[in-house]
């Protein structure tokens, strides 16, 4: 381990091997910090936290401080982390809320950039990228691969479909399906996520049930339910528009129009 002498470090903090604290860092009670772990100078961790392996957290970073929910009043809530994550500057991540469940949840090799907020009971999957200053409200789930342009904000309970790219500065007050671009003020649908698809290397049949799963849902004047009917017969041959008609029969705010 390195740790600074000038860090302040809990003596029921657990931290893992090869881990270094910088200066002026304070390292809470309750507080897990695995292996290869990098915390740079003036972050502050509160507990109870678990953060995972590997991962990069830079100065001024605000990580397991209690949610900003006047209905909270000292439950025993938590926060993990999982491994090889990239915290940048002023990012303020807190922790869950008893009534959402008691935790707040980022997996693995998430990229979260300068003043990221993830509020209570969120949950954030693995491969995502949070531009500067990206905002999720209480009790949003971010899927895999999911990308948040800079200053993007996020409703509470609503959801981000996997492979979703939100531009920069769009707000977010319904769901938004899995590989679909969203963008503006109110958001608004603008396509397939076409970039992101030609990274994953679909092969072209699985891009065309993509585009037909896309005129369903947003191109056919259907509604929400008579397009997940449509979309059952091409989920049972695709398993990415199956991942799209899951996501729209777990909606529970509806999706972007």
């Amino acid at each position: 381990m390195s740790i600074d002498e000038r860090a302040v470090i809990d003596p029921t903090a657990r931290i893992g091997n090869n881990v270094t604290i910088g200066p002026f860092s304070i390292v809470g009670p309750h507080v897990e910090i695995g292996d290869d772990t990098w915390v740079g100078p003036h972050v502050v961790i509160n507990g109870p936290t678990r953060i995972g392996k590997q991962n990069r957290i830079f100065q001024f970073s605000s990580i397991g401080e209690i949610p900003q929910d006047k209905k909270f009043h000292g439950e025993n809530s938590t926060l993990e982390i999982g491994d090889r994550n990239t915290i940048r500057e002023y990012v303020t991540i807190n922790r869950g809320t008893e009534d959402g469940g008691g935790v707040t949840r980022i997996g693995n090799d998430n990229w979260l950039m300068a003043y990221i907020h993830i509020a209570h009971d969120c949950m954030v999957g693995d491969n995502t990228i949070f531009a500067n200053a990206a905002s999720l409200a209480g009790h949003v789930r971010v899927e895999d691969y999911a990308i948040l342009g800079g200053f993007t904000l996020v409703h509470q309970f609503c959801a981000i479909g996997a492979y979703a790219f939100c531009g920069m500065g769009s707000a977010i007050s319904k769901d938004v399906p899995p590989y679909v671009m969203v963008n503006g003020s109110p958001a608004h649908p603008h396509g397939l996520n076409m970039e992101g698809l030609k990274r994953r290397k679909l092969d072209k049949a699985t891009m065309s049930a993509l585009r037909e799963a896309y005129k369903i849902v947003y191109r056919s004047g259907l509604t929400t339910q008579e397009a997940k009917l449509q979309l059952k017969e091409l989920a049972e041959l695709h398993n990415e528009v199956g991942r799209i008609l899951e996501f729209l029969n777990q909606s529970q705010r509806g999706i972007l129009r």
